[in-house]
């Protein structure tokens, strides 16, 4: 079987790819990418090194997308995901949409001609910005947790699918609901399979140094060289919560949805409750490792910005058997030892 991986050279995409080959012999990777990143040079050595050739092409241009070669299923790992993206950093609007968007689109071109398969890797910032800031809230441990209340979609597990979509997203979430939605329809209309992954945020070393694209691993990098840090927004003291996922940890669901194991079409896959914590735990347990930093205090919030967000993910383990396998405190460890190998690493992945 040959899988053709978009966004091969980020972070996602390299993990996955690598993944794929080692959990299962005699699959073809047709890795593709843009380049557009700085840090793309590091991971396109890295599959040369697994003895795969990078195609260069940029999946905003429909020409480029439809002259690549035939594959039996597309990972669309491409993508700009960052919630500011557009907004206040240098990417335009326009940008965001073509990239998250209009590449997707040129994608289910692609799979509608050559009769692939189809996995998005989708985001759970698709969840309403507005429903999460209202969620009530109490603060235990130096972490914000939901009390219980009535909200669609909300239990103690975390968010689930049924949650609000409801906009403000962020352009970069809207992008992504919009090209779930004609992904569905799509495979519908022409009869090819589609899988939409939305993920929570994902972790681990080699992460890209932004803080919006990969909190966790900006952070820990951030702290062990002692560059400035600060919390941002809510209560000004590191309270918010994520929860963070290993993209290595979606390898065994995507081989169930290339090897054409029944499932849903859409699910949440993420760390859940176990694997959440705050910007202040993650703080401390920096300082455990490596002493005392001082986090400046901040109240301004960014756009888009949300004080809680842990995926539930219970539907993906019902029909798909599926878990993370990597746990928390080896994700923060894997990041940590990678900091400490790569002073320079925020830097020139950035």
């Amino acid at each position: 079987m040959k899988i053709l991986v978009t966004g091969a050279c980020g972070f996602a995409g390299s993990a996955i790819i690598s993944g794929l080959l080692e959990a299962r012999a005699g699959l073809k990777i047709v890795p593709v990418d843009n380049l557009s990143r700085p840090g793309s040079e590091i991971n396109r050595r890295a599959l040369q090194k697994l003895g795969l050739r990078l195609r260069h092409v940029d999946i905003r241009m429909a020409s480029d997308v439809a002259a690549l070669e035939r594959a039996d299923w597309v990972i669309d790992a491409a993508a700009n995901p960052s919630v500011l993206a557009g907004v206040t950093e240098g990417v335009t609007s326009r940008q965001v949409i073509e990239h998250n968007l209009i590449g997707t689109i040129n994608l289910l071109e692609y799979c509608k001609a050559q009769r692939a398969g189809f996995t998005l890797l989708s985001t759970s910032r698709v969840y309403s910005v507005a429903e999460l800031a209202k969620l009530k809230l109490t603060t235990k441990a130096h972490a914000f947790r939901p009390v219980p209340q009535k909200v669609p979609g909300l239990s103690l597990a975390g968010v689930s699918e049924q949650f609000s979509t409801k906009p403000p997203v962020s352009l970069y979430g809207a992008a992504k609901y919009a090209s779930e939605q004609l992904a569905l329809e799509y495979g519908k209309t022409f009869g090819f399979k589609v899988y939409i992954n939305r993920c929570g945020v994902l972790a681990g070393a080699g992460q890209f140094g932004k803080a919006d694209q990969g909190i966790f691993a900006f952070w820990i990098h951030s702290y062990k060289w002692k560059k400035p840090l600060r919390y941002l927004g809510f209560d000004g003291r590191g309270h918010q919560v994520r929860d963070c996922l290993h993209p290595r940890d979606l390898v065994s669901v995507l081989l169930k949805q290339i090897s054409g194991s029944k499932g849903p079409n859409l699910c949440n896959f993420g760390g859940g409750i176990r694997s959440s914590m705050s910007l202040r735990q993650l703080s401390d347990w920096c300082a455990d490792r490596w002493g005392a930093h001082k986090i400046a205090r901040g109240r301004e919030e960014r756009p888009f910005d949300v004080p809680w967000l842990v995926l539930d993910s219970r539907q993906a383990a019902r029909q798909w058997s599926w878990k993370p396998e990597t746990d928390r405190e080896t994700i923060l460890e894997e990041i940590a030892r990678h900091a400490e190998e790569h002073p320079d690493w925020l830097e020139i992945s950035r």
